[in-house]
């Protein structure tokens, strides 16, 4: 026989790479009923690989916590190496640290980093006025007072040994630190309202030598001022947040019961306050811009003023407001011209949710599920906080030799114990040995960064896990509904529950073997992330471009994988195959189906965040006028705060994480489906003996109908 026609040989080659590529639909099996039941366990390898990780990781946190020790967080550490203000202690009492000479350390870094080569010591509270050993002496009173911050046994006569400080400046507590009190007065910093002060030895000092060397140390003062009035802020607001949380919890759970009645009018009904919520946002910035028309300084740019740790300044500027105004009025031109090019699909998409409301309504419990997957989270994130503190806090006591004249040994290692009597001390007699910080050389302490990699990576794996757990046992659940002929008869009893076990007992690996890829991704962006940081200043513009390049394509990577696992998910717990299997059954009948995947899923995900909008926009209007005093009804009622922005921006970050853990369940629910609606598709054709099983109001919209069965 001789060969076909070239033409007939392309269409060959067509129809081949096509069938390649998106792979042959689904034929019709009379005896699928739904997420199979009889199945064995997949990916078994991976499941053994992650329950030796999971061992392993446990181990890492034994011996974490059998060599950490977290009070060298949570206390802060005097030139002994003892802990101050430890319960059970002779220094319970002495919670603050105080510096002899605060001028030797360079900056208020070097202080946290508890680095400072200046004696220091536990006080019980830091000293509050200034004041000389000179002068204290020849008052009896101030010479009691003074002597609280000297060393046991100190006294003036042998003030060049170093026991006792040469003066007292005025200072406040922060961080369990005794820090001068600096403040600024007509641009001039001051300490303790004085721009000068005497040094102990005779001699006026200016108020900045406190921060010599330091590089924008006004900036370093306000923001230590800010963090405190933020903190400030956050004492006096946090029960208003609570609230306002708990009415995004209950704005949330009203929209999910509305939308099991009124999908439909629901769904246009968050379109349209969207619109509006978003519109007034534009008209409130307008007004705001306009109030500030021929007002001193409101006419300043971003790029004059500067970086300011006073973020309500940014408020009094029209340009902020001018931003505002047109990143709203973008977004809302966005969403109108998706709306009217969507129009007909968004129909499609509200069906889509319809069945997804009446799935939900026969699965209920799955609207509690997200509290399961917060719990397990919870616990994975403690586990791997606990473990990284009491990694970091592994390390052993480090003394160095500290000095103020040349000396050889300086800064070497030494031990406090017999200082006194060593070589060290002959040689250089005004030295003193420090505690400097904590290290060690020990094979424990060189494998340290290791093991935190380890700790993060297996934090990874776990919250993957999680996220995968919730995700195949909320597609199992919802499966079972679409594919039972006769609802709630042929479903389940406890449809997540039969979900959850049949996921555990069977799919561990699967889940395993798909959160193991993700996690390699995120570790890589981490790793990229933090090799930025320490190349930062010392790489080249090629250099920068490549690292730029590698952190946007594993971005793009994460995301793939991401919507490759999720499909893959519901796959697994419709048909009980391994990973790559249901990826790539998944995978294929995607591509099968491009144009609705691209278009009909994408848009239910945009309605569904426009919902999580609607309930942020709301709740966050409500917080800004209540915190902002802008009604004059809740005047006498909201805290004063130094930023009202401080609680509205953390209930709206509040708001949008409970709004996207209750429709995250809705999310799931029309992911699954939407890959049941298009097997249901492939496997079906109308006919008596192939009904199609999406419902009623589905089959309108699409044009498809099942045909009557022939009269007996």
């Amino acid at each position: 026989m001789g060969l076909p026609p070239l033409s007939h040989q392309g269409g060959i080659c067509c129809v081949a790479r096509r069938v390649c590529l998106e792979g042959k639909p689904k034929k019709y099996d009379p005896n699928f009923k739904g997420p199979i039941q009889n199945r064995g366990c997949t990916d078994i390898v991976c499941c053994i690989l992650f329950i030796i990780a999971i061992l392993g990781y446990i181990a890492v946190g034994i011996l974490a916590w059998s060599q950490g020790d977290p009070r060298k967080v949570i206390y802060p550490t005097d030139s002994q190496g003892q802990f101050c203000g430890q319960a059970g202690t002779p220094l319970a009492n002495k919670p603050l640290l105080f510096y002899f000479n605060i001028m030797k350390c360079a900056s208020p870094m070097v202080l946290l980093e508890f680095q400072c080569p200046t004696t220091q010591m536990c006080v019980e509270k830091c000293p509050e006025t200034f004041m000389t050993l000179v002068k204290a002496y020849s008052n009896k009173k101030d010479f009691d007072h003074y002597k609280t911050f000297c060393k046991e046994g100190g006294i003036p006569k042998i003030l060049s040994l170093g026991l006792c400080p040469a003066m007292l400046i005025p200072s406040k507590p922060f961080t369990r630190r005794c820090f001068p009190a600096l403040g600024k007065t007509g641009g001039v910093v001051t300490v303790g309202n004085n721009s000068h002060f005497d040094d102990g030895r005779g001699n006026m000092r200016d108020a900045k030598d406190l921060v010599d060397g330091v590089k924008n140390a006004t900036v370093v003062i306000e923001a230590r001022q800010a963090v405190m009035k933020i903190f400030e802020d956050y004492t006096q607001s946090w029960y208003w947040i609570l609230i306002g949380l708990v009415i995004a919890m209950l704005t949330s759970l009203l929209f999910i019961v509305l939308l099991r009645f009124l999908a439909g009018i629901m769904v246009w009904v968050m379109v349209v306050m969207v619109i509006l919520v978003i519109g007034y946002g534009i008209f409130h910035c307008y007004m705001e811009y306009a109030a500030l028309k021929g007002e001193a300084g409101a006419n300043v740019t971003f790029q004059e003023l500067g970086f300011q740790t006073d973020f309500t300044i940014y408020l009094q500027i029209r340009q902020t407001w001018l931003a505002f105004m047109i990143i709203l009025a973008i977004v809302e031109v966005i969403i109108i011209l998706l709306l009217i090019f969507l129009r007909k699909r968004i129909l499609i998409a509200i069906a889509l949710i319809k069945e997804a409301s009446r799935a939900i309504g026969h699965v209920m419990s799955s609207l509690f599920y997200p509290l399961f997957t917060f719990l397990l989270l919870a616990m994975v994130i403690a586990y791997w906080a606990v473990t990284a503190v009491f990694l970091s806090t592994s390390n052993e006591p480090i003394y160095k030799v500290f000095n103020e004249t040349e000396c050889d040994h300086s800064r070497k290692t030494c031990e406090p114990a017999n200082y006194s009597t060593s070589a060290e001390k002959v040689q250089c007699p005004d030295s003193e040995c420090l505690f400097a910080f904590y290290g060690g050389e020990t094979a424990y302490h060189k494998y340290l960064i290791g093991l935190q990699f380890y700790n993060v990576f297996l934090f990874f794996w776990c919250a993957n896990f999680v996220t995968a757990l919730g995700q195949m046992t909320l597609a199992g659940a919802f499966a079972s509904y679409y594919w039972a002929v006769v609802k709630p008869d042929d479903m389940p009893a406890f449809p997540v529950f039969s979900s959850l076990g049949r996921s555990l007992r069977y799919h561990t690996g699967t889940l395993a073997f798909g959160s193991l890829i993700l996690s390699i991704i995120q570790i890589i962006r981490v790793f990229l992330e933090y090799l930025d940081h320490k190349l930062k200043g010392a790489q080249n513009k090629f250099t920068k471009f490549l690292l730029c390049c590698m952190k946007c394509c594993f971005w793009c990577l994460e995301k793939c994988i991401k919507f490759i696992n999720r499909n893959a998910y519901i796959m697994v717990a419709i048909y009980g195959k391994n990973f790559c299997s249901s990826a790539k059954d998944a995978f294929l009948l995607l591509m099968r189906n491009m144009i609705r995947v691209a278009i009909l899923d994408k848009v239910t995900d945009f309605l569904l965040f426009l919902g999580k909008l609607l309930i942020v926009g709301l709740v966050g209007i409500f917080a800004f006028f209540f915190f902002s005093g802008r009604v004059k009804a809740f005047e006498n009622t909201a805290p004063n705060l130094h930023y009202y922005w401080v609680p509205i921006l953390t209930v709206a970050v509040g708001s949008y994480l409970i709004a996207h853990g209750f429709f995250s369940v809705y999310a799931m629910c029309v992911d699954t489906l939407f890959l049941c609606f298009l097997e249901d598709l492939e496997r079906n054709d109308g006919s008596p003996e192939r009904p199609y099983l999406m419902p009623e109001s589905l089959r309108k919209v699409l044009n498809k109908k099942n045909k009557a069965e022939p009269a007996e």
